[in-house]
């Protein structure tokens, strides 16, 4: 039987390059993203250079309902789905009460509630599998608080807790609930948080996109709980749960200055 994976962010960065990844093992895929182009793009790379099927839907999932629309155009296609990589997620530099209050709405749609109920929507079509996965993309920044990114990294360890609990809830039933948590990754997320002012200390220590996504497909299909990309990123999880937090929150404030 053919199998489905449906990704959203799917049209840059990391989610792009889990699709060519999951492309390469077989899967039929189904992008979400905001950019139509991106997806026309993408779909056609993937049909000619791996012979599967990529079915795509641009919209914005900050929008009220998108998520729903989004579930309800997969079920049109009435295709096996037993994969949910929920990817999609921004960032919003600055502090809190200066940043447009509607942008930080937003941030917290697309990166909490779309996940949320895409989640939702799509665990009774993924226990129909034999073997299915959610794949949620969390952050380093779900470890500490981090001032100028408050809502972000808020948004963030809601990811992580949520995935952990919904693992467990899950843990008697086919699917799978692992969550990724990477650092600084070489995509467009800086320039699209208004941080183009650290890009050049963030890249110092970025990971390629690819290499992230190889790393979490792999975690994923291993049925990992929580997977952290990078040496580096992994020590600094370890350090952000074990330091006291007033100190962590000086180290990322100070890395992070507005």
């Amino acid at each position: 039987m053919d199998q489905y994976a449906l990704i959203t962010g799917a049209g840059k960065g990391i989610g792009r390059s889990m699709a060519i990844l999951l492309a390469q093992k077989g899967y039929n895929l189904l992008l979400v993203s905001r950019s139509e182009n991106d997806l026309i793009a993408l779909s056609a790379q993937i049909k000619t250079d791996y012979k599967v099927k990529a079915d795509h839907l641009a919209i914005d999932l900050s929008g009220a309902g998108a998520a729903l629309r989004a579930f309800d155009w997969a079920k049109s296609l009435n295709v096996p789905v037993s994969i949910l990589i929920n990817n999609a997620g921004l960032g919003v530099w600055g502090n809190f009460h200066e940043l447009d209050l509607a942008a930080q709405t937003g941030m917290m749609q697309v990166n909490m509630n779309a996940l949320t109920e895409l989640s939702y929507y799509f665990i009774p079509v993924l226990k129909s599998q034999q073997q299915a996965f959610i794949l949620n993309v969390s952050s380093t920044a779900a470890y500490q608080a981090v001032p100028t990114l408050a809502i972000y990294a808020a948004t963030k360890a809601f990811v992580l807790s949520f995935s952990r609990a919904l693992r467990y809830e899950l843990k008697n039933t086919s699917i799978a609930v692992s969550c990724l948590c990477p650092g600084p990754t070489d995509t467009s997320f800086a320039q699209r948080a208004g941080m183009e002012a650290l890009a050049e200390l963030a890249a110092k220590f970025n990971m390629k996109a690819e290499e992230v996504a190889a790393i979490g497909i792999k975690g994923m299909f291993n049925k990992k709980a929580e997977i952290v990309p990078g040496f580096l990123n992994k020590l600094s999880a370890v350090a952000a749960t074990h330091s006291p937090k007033s100190l962590i929150e000086r180290v990322t404030a100070g890395l992070y200055k507005h």
